[in-house]
């Protein structure tokens, strides 16, 4: 976005949280907040992080801009004061976090911000924006890809995508969650993606006829030409004249291959077609590009109905996520420091599923002695007994649901530090290395648990410490509202903002 700070890439309140913080002296107070998503996609037993890299070059350069300071002035609801306070903002944070391309699953601590509250607090509509879309593409184009079996998934989304950001940020979780390239052309100069690219139906139309346009366009690119076949009728006639023109074609390159689109009808049944009468004109195995609304679904349909597909390009409902417009992730403050210690905070919620957990916490990730991912559990980074040995691990609203991870079972670490002092620390990887290791880390994830349809869950747990400290924090604070002379017209702590923040 045109290289500036992105630091009023945010939602007022934070601002005004931030000017408050000011004006009551508690903007250097020491904070950690935590960046959880509250539940999977629909049907989805995975999430793939993404969006990491940009969001740490996005915190490192955190800065208000001379032109920044006067449209918040024009706002008429700061004080100068406060804007020659926050002049010289410079992001000063540690922030760990899981690795780019790491398995990631709901209600676990994925990012950790520790430092100002201030500056802790101004991030996290930034921190969001960056992790939640670019993690619900990711994880999409994973979905398609398992779907694909082998065929290369295209991402050709960026006609649809929400804005230009939108279709950069994309194109690049695509590719993460294992798209093989783009037709996004400034993605695939910005990140090193193979591009890939047919021709529309206008470029047909712009001639006086089909067999004219396809001679014209194959002339253009001899080498890697790919046909749209249904501008006008894909069997009667894009086919033929497709057939024709690649035969000319072959004549001066006895080893081309044959390559086309199909964007409409039916595609399994269109597809069996092509590949038959391509195979008859002596083309070995032609290329047959579909498009036109797919998803993992309609992919997996497709092939079971003995489709010739073998390259799948993905638009629309890869770069919005298709059914699941948003992931669900949240920032909330974890602990705040008192007294030369640590005052630990929960969000109580009359929704159970949105009570947050206690404290800074760290979690491990348990493995079968074969490698295969077992299950993760939440440990208090601070006065906890780090994961040595046999580990019980509690449901963390039904705590009385457990599940055992033997002494044998290794384990490590989910989160390690990427910013120190606000300064990255995190190596800049190329998506095609976030990729390979996304690819990686679901080769250990139980194939259960990757079904495109009713998934089995995957473990994400309590140890006994922190399920303890859990129990402690809400019966004190029920304890607490029993004590409390009645005052009907008094706000209920932990009841739901309908319409506020979540």
């Amino acid at each position: 976005m045109n290289n500036q700070s992105m630091i009023l890439l945010t939602d007022l309140y934070e601002l005004t949280m931030m000017a408050a913080y000011y004006k009551a002296g508690i903007q250097n107070t020491s904070a950690v907040f935590e960046y959880i998503f509250r539940r999977l996609p629909h049907n989805t037993g995975f999430c793939i992080l993404a969006g990491l890299d940009p969001l740490l070059d996005d915190l490192q350069d955190l800065h208000f801009s001379t032109n920044d300071l006067e449209y918040l002035r024009s706002l008429r609801l700061f004080s100068e004061e406060f804007l020659d306070q926050i002049s010289d903002f410079q992001f000063e944070c540690d922030v760990y976090s899981a690795p780019e391309g790491s398995l990631v699953f709901p209600n676990e601590t994925i990012l950790r911000v520790h430092g100002p509250l201030a500056q802790a607090q101004i991030i996290e509509t930034l921190v969001l924006n960056r992790l939640n879309y670019q993690t619900l593409v990711a994880t999409k184009a994973a979905r398609c890809v398992a779907a694909a079996n082998g065929d290369p998934i295209v991402e050709f989304g960026l006609r649809r995508a929400q804005g230009p950001d939108g279709g950069i940020s994309g194109s690049r979780a695509a590719f993460i969650g294992g798209a093989k390239s783009t037709s996004n052309v400034m993605a695939g100069k910005l990140f090193n993606i193979p591009v890939m690219g047919t021709h529309a139906h206008s470029w047909v139309m712009a001639f006086d006829s089909e067999l004219e346009s396809f001679r014209a366009y194959v002339r253009a690119f001899p080498k890697n030409a790919v046909l749209l076949l249904d501008t006008y009728d894909t069997l009667e006639s894009g086919l033929p004249n497709a057939i024709i023109t690649f035969k000319e074609l072959r004549e001066q390159n006895p080893n081309v291959r044959a390559g086309v689109r199909l964007d409409s009808g039916d595609i399994a049944k269109l597809s069996k077609v092509v590949y038959c009468k391509f195979e008859e004109a002596g083309f070995r195995n032609p290329l047959i590009v579909a498009s036109n609304e797919l998803d993992e679904h309609l992919i997996t349909d497709i092939k079971r109905q003995g489709a010739k597909v073998n390259s799948w390009g993905v638009g629309t409902k890869l770069v919005t996520g298709g059914n699941e417009p948003a992931l669900g992730g949240v920032y909330k403050l974890a602990a705040i420091s008192a007294d030369g210690g640590w005052d630990i905070k929960m969000k109580l919620s009359n929704n159970p599923e949105k009570t947050t957990d206690p404290g800074v916490k760290m979690p491990y990730r348990f493995y079968s002695p074969d490698g295969e991912m077992l299950g993760d559990v939440m440990f208090l980074e601070n006065g906890d007994v780090m994961p040595h040995g046999h580990v019980i691990s509690h449901d963390r609203m039904v705590f009385e649901r457990t599940r055992v991870f033997k002494e044998t079972a290794p384990r490590i670490p989910l989160l390690e530090m990427v910013m120190k002092h606000g300064r990255r620390v995190y190596p800049n990887r190329s998506v095609q290395e976030i990729q390979a290791y996304a690819r990686q880390q679901l080769t250990t994830l139980p194939k259960e648990m990757q079904r495109l349809v009713n998934p089995e869950i995957y473990w994400v747990g309590l140890s006994e410490t922190l399920v303890k400290k859990k129990r402690e924090e809400m019966q004190a604070f029920w304890a607490s509202r029993e004590a409390a002379p009645t005052e009907p017209s008094a706000p209920i702590a932990g009841r739901e903002n309908i319409g506020g923040e979540s």
